[in-house]
């Protein structure tokens, strides 16, 4: 019988996966704001507002991480009820008392879960939303293809991503900050690998005009595609493409 010998990489978690978000939910919060300067909230208002619920409406927030999004749904739309769904149940245990704290757990509710198999119905949503996760699916196309899936059809999809500004002098900062100075204050706070994956998955993301294309050829219609922050951030709203 043979063995194989096993590296000290063997024991690391998949970069992106749920085990790796487990590994930085204690401090992941703290660190998002410092390395967004804080901006990050409000990217995730104009997402949740990009939503335009109905009353009483059913949102689903994908990749609802620590809740930040799932709580600022929530309150901007107070008849709403929020399900949000991650891989990491350390993140979604740091997300579930920062609900108690707000007075939200009749309204939100949080669940381990797929991105790229949803346990949920067709059109059982009124809008669906993903802020900074679609970077760390591994097939991006079905994950678009699952909330086309379960968002009724004219319901709203937002999906909120990191991205590279190119050229200008404000892209050379940007591109500076997220390189050099993002792993740095990671490293220094929670978990440098996580943080160099970070800034390497950034990198890799498409263009914002490739990726709207790829909303199309999984069944979102993009309605609107808009910089935020000099282009470090691009929000993308859609809609099922089905009648």
């Amino acid at each position: 019988m043979t063995t194989t010998a096993r590296t000290p990489t063997d024991s690391l978690p998949r970069e992106g996966s749920g085990a790796m978000f487990d590994a930085i939910a204690a401090r992941y919060d703290l660190v998002n704001r410092l390395i967004s300067l804080g901006i990050d909230q409000s990217w995730r208002r104009a997402t949740s507002r990009a939503l335009a619920l109905p009353e009483n409406a059913r949102v689903l927030d994908i990749a609802t991480g620590t809740a930040d999004l799932a709580i600022r749904i929530a309150e901007d739309a107070p008849s709403a009820h929020v399900v949000g769904l991650d891989p990491s149940e350390r993140m979604l245990a740091v997300g579930r008392a920062k609900i108690e704290r707000a007075g939200l757990s009749a309204r939100i509710e949080l669940c381990t879960g797929d991105a790229q198999a949803l346990p949920m119905a067709d059109d059982s949503f009124d809008g669906t939303c993903i802020a900074f996760g679609i970077r760390n699916v591994p097939d991006r196309a079905k994950a678009l293809a699952e909330m086309a899936r379960v968002t009724r059809p004219g319901g709203r999809i937002a999906i909120l991503e990191l991205s590279e500004p190119r050229g200008t002098l404000i892209g050379s900062l940007a591109r500076f900050h997220v390189h050099t100075v993002v792993p740095w204050i990671g490293s220094l706070l929670s978990g440098a690998r996580e943080y160099r994956y970070l800034q390497r998955s950034i990198a890799a993301f498409p263009p914002a005009e490739e990726f709207a294309e790829l909303m199309r050829a999984s069944g979102v219609t993009p309605l609107e595609v808009r910089p935020l922050t000099f282009g470090v951030c691009h929000l993308y709203v859609g809609t099922p493409a089905r009648a």
